[in-house]
């Protein structure tokens, strides 16, 4: 540790737990955990704005020959690569009978419909309009103004990440019968990790967090300007140690080995929770958790798209092999975050039955 008590990065990038705590005799933390915290954090990130942008999947996942496919909120959208690879999005429904775009392939940078071989290139036809799409580098967004109901950014409200050439990305999709909302309040609850998830994390200590005032005049503080294009412009927001939760926390790799760090939580958006690597090993590597809405399932039950996207980094000189390696860290990076996600969406899931029974405390 150092000084003012933030984890310190010796000399090996792992450490050896001198006195382990058994995960029934760890510090309770349900009474740090207060309800009022999470629910004021969660309406200051709801009135933030995002431009009617959302994630749809990880630029990885759009090919030269397929397109990537999603329906959100309930709208059909089809994304591919036309020519020289740069993106277009446009409705997932093709303009001549409706056919599901999601299966047809592409072909010299058009899409062809597999029912009858309408070819769109991404101009408007017959009724077909393109959509707003960007990619990030590391994720894939569109725009959606009919669904949003926001002034529209010029682009998505994307997190500060290190440098590509110097990170190793791996992107996680998961589902959950939820809202956004409760993906978003699962992760503004950092208290829950050492007792929720002792496979991956002890230790755990919220440093400091918001004192859970509604604080309105945050809210207006976010709100957006408009430029000289007549798109939005996203306000700065607030500092993490305004509206952070900061968590001295340990990794959990395998026995007494751990990776101890500190780690901030912020919303900078309403959908999407972003976890900051401040301290300790990998200091500024992200995890950004996007929460998409999707269709209701076939009982009018709400459906969302965990998309999280782990962008991991080291000044370390080994480091470089690890960016060789990419290939294979990506699936062991998403089998890890896949197992925090089957018990965090499960935590989500029951978070919204009690919300739709009237049963959520608070």
């Amino acid at each position: 540790m150092t000084a003012d008590g933030r984890p310190a990065r010796g000399r090996y990038p792992l450490s050896l737990r001198r006195s382990p705590v058994p995960w029934d005799r760890q510090r309770p933390t349900w009474r740090d955990a207060r309800p009022t915290v999470i629910a004021a954090a969660l309406k200051r990130a709801s009135a933030r704005p995002s431009g009617n942008w959302y994630v749809v999947g990880a630029t990885r996942d759009v090919g030269p020959a397929r397109p990537l496919a999603r329906t959100v909120a309930g709208h059909e959208v089809v994304i591919w690569r036309g020519p020289e690879g740069r993106l277009v999005a446009g409705p997932g429904a093709c303009p001549h009978l409706g056919a599901p775009l999601r299966d047809s392939p592409v072909r010299c940078g058009r899409l062809v419909c597999h029912w009858h071989g309408l070819a769109l290139d991404g101009h408007p036809f017959a009724g077909w309009s393109p959509l707003p799409v960007h990619d990030d580098g590391v994720l894939v967004w569109v725009r959606l103004d009919a669904v949003g109901g926001e002034q529209p950014l010029a682009e998505p409200v994307i997190p500060r990440r290190p440098p590509p050439a110097e990170a190793v990305a791996a992107v996680y999709t998961g589902f959950g019968m939820c809202e956004p909302e409760d993906v978003v309040a699962n992760r503004l609850d950092p208290w829950h990790g050492a007792w929720f998830h002792p496979y991956s994390f002890v230790d755990l200590t919220v440093v400091t967090a918001p004192d859970g005032k509604d604080a309105e005049e945050h809210a207006s503080a976010d709100g957006a300007d408009t430029d000289e294009d007549g798109f939005a412009a996203p306000g700065d927001g607030l500092a993490a140690s305004d509206d952070g939760f900061a968590v001295d926390v340990s990794f959990r790799l395998a026995g007494r080995l751990v990776v101890p760090v500190r780690a901030v939580f912020t919303a900078p958006e309403p959908r999407t929770v972003v976890m900051h690597i401040t301290d300790g090993e990998g200091q500024s590597s992200v995890v950004e958790t996007h929460a998409t809405p999707l269709a209701p399932d076939d009982r009018g039950r709400p459906r969302t798209a965990v998309i999280e996207a782990v962008v991991a980094a080291s000044d370390r000189p080994g480091f470089a092999a690890a960016r060789k390696a990419a290939p294979v860290l990506r699936p062991l990076m998403r089998a890890v975050a896949g197992r925090l996600w089957r018990d965090d969406l499960a935590y989500a899931e029951r978070r919204w039955h009690l919300r739709n029974t009237h049963r959520f405390p608070g």
